[in-house]
């Protein structure tokens, strides 16, 4: 149990990581809504894989988080 809530931790900072790592290729602006340029455009190289990254960690702290609850 304790190995879970272990594995839970380190996952959700890995998520704030890579989600504050996405932010930062975006302007300060852009993270509070005001960016200027609001076009559309693809994800490329380390962005995508860090976009990819964030949604498998996500999956796997829900997986975790509900494993957790089951064992309890």
């Amino acid at each position: 149990m304790t190995l879970l809530n272990i594995a839970q931790i380190v996952i959700a900072v890995m998520v704030i990581l890579v989600i504050l790592a996405q932010a930062q290729g975006g302007s300060v602006g852009g993270i509070f809504g005001g960016s200027g340029d609001s076009s559309f455009r693809t994800r490329r190289g380390i962005e995508r894989t860090l976009f990819r990254f964030t949604i498998v960690l996500s999956v796997v702290f829900v997986v975790l988080s509900i494993v957790s609850v089951k064992f309890a």
